[in-house]
């Protein structure tokens, strides 16, 4: 007589009736929905987890990206000695033949583009108010290849009166008070060189354009101003602080830093992206770890509710075992059908997981707004996470874990309580029926 193949339809067909029966049939359905309930809760809290640290990265390095070189090139200081005094005093690297420069940079392999820029620390009054604020002086063209700045969505004004004013961050503008139209005034201590030494430069300027670039320090402190005028105002004339440079992929920007030093030339030293956010993307990546192994033990201890209830339905099933082996099942055979009764909690949970925390992940944007307004905007703080909102990201790589892991310990647990079935002796398991 031919032996039925592993995992035969009447395995199954036993396995779902031993799983939907009622406890007055010696099923234990209250322990089965305890197990598919809590591997469900755990699968939904790890996908919406990864998601949302996902999201949140992502944004966070396109608030960077959107609004900043991906690395910038600059002259190292010079060490100077006063040949009357003898005294030595370092000044700051300068570049003077900038476009020059910015073209044998932009001629390096994988670099999109290039941009001068001068830059200075101001303080803005207007309106008995006053921010600390960073100009970047920048030529107009540059400035539209911003895509967190020029974004109409997030933005106020025309960038085409660039060129007779200034373009301030929606932070600046929000605590001077000041619109479009309005003039706010720069008071730079690097100003005009006079008989009795440099004294603070002081202009107004009017407020042609409003950005919103997503990040809070970014929009509380950016200010751009023409490169002409920013040349005239900080004193360089002819000259600029440094090269923005952009390349293909700012994830591997690294790749870069040694073609272009050596197109910049002698003193020349780079910074990019992630020299100065490299810390902070290595905590959220070290975080994502961390969280991936708490909530996977949370889906372990859910799983682990299916032994407990694989131990309670093979005790009341001692009967059935015996009937079955005497009548022919094999060890396997019952091994197999007790397997299927926890895997299929395992599988049924997993998929209400996904099913669940892909909806929450989908509508954690909203969630955190409707905590916002309960709270009084105390969930999410701008100043101390530095973007406007939580987004989520659903990975398929995530959500590959998530399932690879619920459905490998819902079956891992599975095997001690069916392997006490399959060697259950039928003589004992019906010597007392």
């Amino acid at each position: 007589m031919a032996t039925p193949r592993p995992f035969s339809r009447y395995e199954f067909t036993i396995a779902w009736r031993y799983l939907r029966a009622r406890r007055a049939e010696g099923g234990v359905s209250v322990m089965t929905w305890i197990s598919l309930i809590g591997i469900a809760l755990g699968v939904m809290a790890l996908i919406a987890t990864l998601a949302v640290r996902a999201g949140f990265r992502a944004e966070f390095v396109d608030t960077i990206l959107g609004a900043n070189a991906h690395t910038t090139v600059y002259m190292a200081p010079q060490r100077i000695t006063n040949e009357f005094t003898d005294d030595l005093y370092v000044v700051p690297g300068r570049i003077a033949d900038y476009d020059a420069m910015a073209a044998k940079l932009a001629q390096v392999p994988g670099v999109i583009r290039t941009a001068p820029v001068v830059r200075g620390q101001v303080m803005a009054t207007a309106n008995d108010s006053s921010n600390v604020a960073e100009v970047f002086g920048i030529s107009l063209n540059d400035l539209k290849e911003m895509p967190r700045i020029v974004d109409a969505a997030t933005s106020v004004g025309s960038l085409e009166d660039f060129d007779r004013g200034i373009a301030i961050g929606s932070g600046i503008a929000r605590e001077l008070a000041v619109g479009l139209g309005d003039k706010i005034r720069l008071i730079a201590p690097e100003g005009a060189r006079t008989a009795i030494g440099t004294t603070p430069r002081v202009k107004a300027y009017e407020v042609t354009y409003i950005f919103s670039a997503g990040r809070y320090d970014i929009d509380r402190t950016r200010i751009y101003m023409p490169m002409a005028e920013a040349q005239s105002y900080f004193n360089r004339e002819g000259v600029a602080d440094e090269i923005e440079v952009f390349v293909v992929d700012p994830e591997k920007v690294d790749d870069w830093t040694l073609p272009l030093l050596a197109a910049a030339g002698e003193g020349a030293q780079v910074w990019n992206w992630r020299d100065s956010s490299g810390s902070f993307l290595a905590a959220l990546d070290m975080e994502d770890d961390v969280m991936f192994v708490i909530l996977s033990v949370l889906v372990l201890i859910a799983s682990m509710n299916i032994t407990s209830g694989l131990i309670m339905l093979v005790k009341n099933k001692g009967r059935d075992i015996g009937i079955l082996r005497t009548m022919g099942l094999t060890e396997g055979a019952v091994l197999r059908v007790f397997f299927l009764c926890g895997a299929f909690t395992g599988v049924i949970g997993t998929i209400a997981g996904v099913f669940l925390g892909v909806l929450l992940a989908l509508n954690v944007d909203s969630i955190m707004a409707a905590l916002n307004a309960l709270t009084g905007g105390g969930a999410w703080q701008p100043e101390v996470r530095g973007i406007y909102r939580l987004p989520a990201e659903l990975r398929a790589w995530d959500i590959f874990r998530a399932v690879a892991l619920s459905l490998f310990l819902s079956f891992v647990v599975t095997i001690f309580p069916a392997r006490r079935a399959a060697r259950m002796n039928p003589v004992e398991a019906l010597r007392y029926e």
